[in-house]
């Protein structure tokens, strides 16, 4: 689900980069960015959640940390996009919560079976 939800960040920040009209702006917003900071944004966030959904794939010891607070910056940057486009940014912020869940509800086990 990392590698998913960091593909499809590093979308919207090509997107974004692009100046693409996909966006609307307003200048009454209080976390305003312009398009291409954002793009810059949703990218390092998208590049990040693919290597920590790597590194929880190969069951590295740091990937489920990494991983969950990635996923919460990545939901604290979708809630922060919300007024640019909302029909994506809402249904990443669940696919984000459904990732800090999964990470951090179950525990984690050894090789000894504690």
């Amino acid at each position: 689900m990392m590698t998913l939800s960091g593909s499809l960040s590093i979308l919207m920040g090509v997107s974004g980069v692009a100046q693409d009209t996909l966006f609307s702006t307003s200048s009454q917003y209080a976390y305003w960015f312009d398009l291409t900071t954002w793009g810059v944004i949703h990218l390092a966030v998208g590049v990040v959640l693919i290597v920590t959904g790597l590194g929880v794939l190969a069951d590295k010891s740091w990937g489920r940390g990494a991983g969950a607070a990635a996923a919460a910056i990545s939901l604290i940057t979708q809630f922060m996009f919300v007024p640019h486009y909302p029909a994506w940014a809402i249904p990443m912020m669940t696919l984000d919560l459904l990732i800090l869940f999964t990470l951090t509800r179950f525990p984690i086990e050894t090789s000894s079976g504690r």
